[in-house]
């Protein structure tokens, strides 16, 4: 087995203060959002019947030892000693059988848990890093010079805490790609030496206003490696900030809820904030989540931004005192113009971001679409908060194929018209099998059924709400609140959702939540079996019939993280003698071959965060290898997997108690005496073979 490193911090789900305060508002020590008295999914099943039979149960086999724990669940797999070879030859059960290699496409040396200041690849890949904080990419943008930043010199430049990434192609230039990165938010004490925070000047919060948003940028690829470069001024090139216009549309869109003073028609707005994960659509635009929102906003005093976790004194960043639309005081609807899912036409530098009100309003994670038969598409969203909910929507209108104008107008209507759904699961054990240590049930998974439960549809008509007591703009401005109506199933922090693009079942990433079963709080349930969790799980979805638009679901938890000595992990039954040790599951991805790729934040075991492959099918189901591990403070973000290429956002290095400018936790990228970057990173062999073949 592994050794595990010692446990380091003790924020909840392992973030440092730091990350807390600058990230989400110091949510994990705020009063949980969700007060609501909705059903849990572990009061109704106490009544439930397993519907595998006793035989079924005596499939599950346990094994322990005085160094640790191994368990083979469901059809039993031989136990094999742990490897970090791309090729695993340990013999089965009856010694007659050599373990076939790792699934194609994880058939790496998995990197060891570790605390180096440093991206750590497996042996035989190399890595380049592609682009930097302050880096410029727009015309006229200076050089980096974080002595003398300003606002707009940041809005010329690459921003800052990247997170979400796209690679898209580049039609007409050859050995190019798009670069589209979000940025979430702003680490002040980390970007400005001798930082206030208790008097920010304006100077700094006008660098902070143009370091969030998003980047579009070329790359160039090297032919004989993965390596990419930036290509400077192209005229694709492009910021979106914290004070570019974006428009509302959807069922919401003109709604007295988004009036205000600067914008009587409720039409647009000023910026995007906080954005985090996000997706692509199959008519080549991208859509990114604005999560914690709450954060930037000062002075509320009303239920309803409680219920979003809204604060009722003065924000951390004090941007309230130089634009009153953050004081919710003298600005009450400028709140309800964050928390959607935005859309980003990269090809057209000219065009104007939409926010999609018919996706609703909460913190989202992530927006990533699959497709009906009859090209409807489905959009999945996570909202990144301790027992919220996760949630589709299900377009009514097709998709068309084609580049010309209208073709390209009428797609990005897409997303404006359909049905907002959110999830309510069911589990199939009794209540007393599910007691918050992990321990899986006799029927030897945590599983059951679950329905999409409508909340509101929007159509060119009008928008109907499917709520008693919320009107249709209502559910779609708090959309928090109608969950908790209809009885949503309360969660431990949906993150990243991800159709897979070979089997079509959908994966949840759920980080952790502390407050699980602690004092008053929601106690365990199946679908989120363990007190306390820490670690957090992923969530393995199938909709009737393996179509998008369908109302019911199959569910299983395919990973319960922590270490896998830990007798309450389980790695889709693969043993646990052969797995890497993973905690707090975040963002997620897929390769060709429908391996799930896991980025993880805050990890609870004491080594950094990384990113883990794991096959989905076949025998090898659940296996999981780490394939990088990044520098101190940071967080792994944004993984694209590709045939010979994967590449990371290094969000927030160094954000660690106590880092300031003077006095700094993490020397990555450029060494010391220099300012610590987030930055993206490529992957790839040094042979220039496929990724993990």
């Amino acid at each position: 087995m592994r050794k595990l490193l010692p446990m380091i911090g003790s924020h909840p789900g392992g973030r440092s203060a730091l990350t807390c305060r600058f990230r989400c508002g110091d949510a994990c020590f705020h009063e949980v959002p969700n007060t609501s008295t909705n059903e849990y999914v572990g009061d109704v099943i106490a009544s439930a019947l397993s519907r595998r039979s006793v035989m079924r149960a005596a499939a599950v086999v346990s094994v322990a030892g005085a160094a640790g724990t191994a368990v083979s669940l469901g059809t039993a797999r031989p136990a094999a000693a742990a490897t970090s070879a791309d090729t695993a030859g340990s013999a089965g059960s009856a010694g007659s059988k050599t373990r076939p290699k790792a699934a194609r496409g994880l058939r790496y040396t998995s990197v060891a848990p570790n605390t180096a200041d440093t991206v750590t690849v497996p042996d035989g890949y190399k890595q380049n890093v592609v682009i930097r904080w302050g880096e410029p990419i727009l015309r006229g943008a200076p050089a980096f010079d974080p002595e003398n930043q300003t606002g707009k010199a940041q809005a010329g430049q690459f921003g800052y805490n990247n997170d979400f990434l796209a690679l898209l192609p580049l039609p007409g230039e050859r050995g190019r790609r798009l670069l589209v990165a979000n940025h979430e938010y702003t680490d002040e004490v980390l970007m400005f030496r001798g930082y206030d925070a208790a008097n920010p000047t304006r100077d700094q919060v006008e660098v902070a206003w143009a370091a969030h948003g998003l980047s579009a940028v070329v790359v160039e690829e090297d032919r004989r490696t993965g390596k990419l470069t930036v290509v400077p001024r192209h005229q694709l090139n492009r910021r979106v900030t914290a004070t570019t216009e974006f428009r509302l549309t959807g069922p919401a869109a003109g709604s007295d809820l988004l009036k205000t003073s600067a914008d009587p028609t409720g039409r647009k707005v000023l910026g995007t904030l906080n954005n985090c994960s996000g997706g692509t659509t199959p008519w080549g635009t991208t859509l990114h989540g604005e999560e914690n929102f709450n954060q930037y906003f000062a002075n509320s005093s009303r239920a309803t931004d409680k219920r979003y976790g809204i604060g009722t004194g003065a924000s951390e960043r004090k941007w309230e005192r130089f634009d009153k639309r953050f004081d919710v005081a003298q600005e009450p609807n400028e709140v309800h113009r964050f928390g959607y899912v935005v859309e980003f036409d990269p090809y057209d530098p000219t065009s104007t971001p939409r926010k999609h009100t018919a996706l609703g309003r909460f913190k989202h994670e992530a927006a990533t679409i699959r497709l009906t038969s009859d090209g409807r598409p489905v959009v999945y969203s996570g909202d990144d908060e301790r027992f919220d909910y996760f949630y589709k929507f299900v377009s009514s209108k097709r998709m068309r194929k084609g580049s010309s104008r209208a073709v390209r107008e009428h797609n990005l209507s897409l997303l404006d018209e359909g049905t907002l759904y959110v999830a309510k699961l069911t589990g199939d054990s009794p209540a007393i099998e599910i007691d918050g240590t992990g321990k899986l049930p006799s029927d030897g998974e945590f599983d059951g059924s679950g329905e999409w439960i409508p909340l509101a549809t929007a159509t060119a008509q009008g928008a109907v709400s499917h709520v008693d007591g919320m009107t249709a703009d209502e559910v779609f401005v708090f959309t928090r609140l109608a969950g908790d109506k209809v009885g949503a199933t309360k969660m431990d922090r949906p993150e990243d959702i991800e159709p897979n693009p070979v089997t079509g079942k959908v994966y949840v990433a759920l980080t952790n939540n502390s407050n699980r079963g602690v004092g008053s709080h929601p106690k365990a349930d199946e679908a989120n079996p363990r007190n306390a969790n820490k670690h957090g799980q992923v969530l393995e979805l199938t909709e009737r019939w393996n179509r998008p638009e369908s109302t019911k679901f199959a569910w299983l938890l395919f990973l319960v993280a922590g270490d896998p000595n830990d007798p309450a992990t389980y790695f889709a039954g693969f043993p646990k003698d052969d797995v890497s040790p993973i905690s707090c599951p975040d963002n997620v991805a897929f390769d060709r071959y429908g391996n799930l790729w896991i980025s993880t934040d805050g990890a609870q075991l004491g080594s950094h965060d990384g990113l883990f492959g794991v096959a989905t099918k076949g025998e090898r189901r659940g296996e999981l290898k780490q394939f990088l591990t990044v520098p101190s403070g940071a967080e792994t973000c944004g993984p694209i997997i590709q045939d010979r290429r994967v590449l990371v956002a290094v969000q927030h290095p160094g954000e660690l108690d106590g880092a300031t400018v003077e006095n700094p936790k993490s020397t990555w990228p450029d060494g010391a005496g220099t300012y610590v970057r987030p930055a993206v990173v490529a992957v790839w062999r040094a042979d220039g073979c496929d990724i993990g073949v």
